[in-house]
């Protein structure tokens, strides 16, 4: 929308000019197809970070502690849910909710992967050519 000359007229008002995104990564899912994997090992822990904060939505947020808590009230528990309340949460994240991406990363030789459906910018067929075929003068 931001590349758009006719949304946002306030934005024009302000002085802003239109500016399209050349790259663009949309989340693949349901028919969507993939054409990208994105290694994402380095931000895992990121990711984790931000699933610890999303109690509204999700399996994630404190579902961990909740389940050690039910686990401790039938008087069972998990190695996986060992130490505090944020601990449990987090190993619940990695082990569960991060599994998806721990999988398609195993399929390509990462620790975890994201899949995206990604559109580049255009591309030129005379820049095509000139890349092809220019030399030096002479």
């Amino acid at each position: 929308m931001a590349g758009g000359d006719k949304d946002y007229p306030e934005h024009f008002a302000a002085g802003l000019k239109p500016h399209a995104v050349r790259e663009k990564y949309y989340f693949a899912c349901f028919q969507q197809a993939v054409n990208r994997i994105v290694d994402i090992s380095s931000h895992v822990e990121k990711k984790i970070e931000g699933n610890l904060v999303n109690k509204a939505q999700g399996p994630a947020g404190d579902t961990g502690a909740k389940l050690k808590a039910r686990l401790a009230q039938r008087k069972q528990r998990l190695a996986l849910l060992e130490g505090d309340d944020a601990a449990a949460s987090r190993s619940y994240i990695r082990e569960f909710v991060l599994a998806e991406n721990r999988e398609l990363g195993a399929k390509y030789g990462l620790a975890y992967a994201e899949a995206f459906h990604y559109i580049g910018p255009p591309r030129s067929p005379v820049e095509e050519y000139i890349r092809r075929n220019a030399r030096p003068p002479g």
